[in-house]
């Protein structure tokens, strides 16, 4: 089985062709798609997130690497990009390459608004502010998705959105947070407001979501955006030197990046999983997760015993 490294020269040399042509591989082997509940638009199950090493990226003076991952996600065919007025640089940088590249017309562009101090109040003109930045800095007279981020004053800046989205200035709505003590407040809002996305922490080590958040996602028809997939990077240091099982080619998963992401797509309730990262061949990899067969829920379960037994 072809190692992350041997993967990603394999499809080096299929992006390679894309030069001569437009999407040659994504034509060749579309990705997995997944409806969005509340619409039944599909849009990719791999996209890209903005927050970590891409934004120590976009910090730097030299983002060729940056204007290669976004070329990488729309050749191969991915469209989900997720930054937030906090992730540094990232809105800025990636809307002002999307422009340069032509691509951002392609992109399903979502970010997040949130002025709230933890656990205090929002200014709604603040608020609005800091959406305006957003669409200034993504280039966009329409955004696809703003989310409250970490659920900061959700009544005052989740009403802001409803309101958006009324106008018509966004196409989406929703709520993120990426900690367990915030759960319960999550599955309160999932339960009372018209919701289209929840972006939630959850990663093969990372289970905590699948007793009650996913379940309930599925009931309440929202979609789920995944982030930190790799558990900030800790999943790969974990399985270092340890090879992935031979069952993993039942599921088309030839690299660890892949085994842990199509766990992920694997639940029913997840709709895009979006991995970060600083370097356009892991993009290549991360979206092989989004070909080829997915794992069932028995399979699923030996993937998370098979982890467990190799994880340092």
């Amino acid at each position: 089985m072809p190692s992350r490294r041997e993967w990603i020269a394999l499809t080096t040399g299929a992006s390679a062709a894309l030069a001569f042509g437009p999407s040659l591989l994504a034509q060749a082997t579309p990705l997995i798609r997944r409806t969005i509940p509340s619409s039944g638009e599909a849009i990719p199950v791999v996209g890209l997130g903005s927050a970590a090493t891409f934004a120590q990226a976009a910090r730097g003076e030299d983002v060729s690497a940056i204007r290669e991952i976004l070329k990488t996600l729309v050749d191969l065919g991915g469209t989900v990009f997720d930054t937030a007025p906090s992730y540094g640089a990232s809105e800025e940088v990636a809307g002002s390459l999307a422009a340069e590249l032509g691509i951002g017309a392609r992109l399903f562009w979502a970010t997040k608004v949130n002025v709230a101090a933890r656990g205090g109040t929002a200014d709604r003109t603040a608020a609005m502010a800091q959406i305006d930045a957003s669409f200034a800095k993504a280039r966009r007279k329409t955004i696809d998705l703003i989310q409250v981020h970490n659920l900061g004053d959700v009544p005052t800046q989740l009403g802001l959105l409803k309101d958006l989205k009324r106008q018509g200035r966004i196409r989406y709505l929703g709520v993120t947070t990426t900690f367990d003590a915030q759960y319960g407040e999550l599955e309160s809002i999932m339960n009372n407001e018209p919701l289209d996305f929840i972006e939630i922490d959850y990663s093969i080590a990372n289970r905590n979501v699948e007793d009650v958040i996913l379940p309930l996602a599925l009931k309440r028809k929202i979609g789920v955006i995944v982030a930190l997939p790799f558990g900030r990077a800790s999943l790969f240091s974990r399985v270092a030197g340890k090879a992935l099982p031979e069952w993993a080619r039942e599921i088309d998963a030839t690299t660890w990046a892949q085994y842990f992401l199509k766990y992920l797509i694997g639940h029913p309730a997840v709709t895009v999983v979006i991995p970060g990262t600083s370097k356009p061949a892991n993009m290549r990899d991360n979206l092989g997760a989004a070909m080829g067969r997915l794992p069932d829920e028995a399979t699923r379960q030996r993937m998370v015993e098979y982890f467990t037994a190799v994880a340092n």
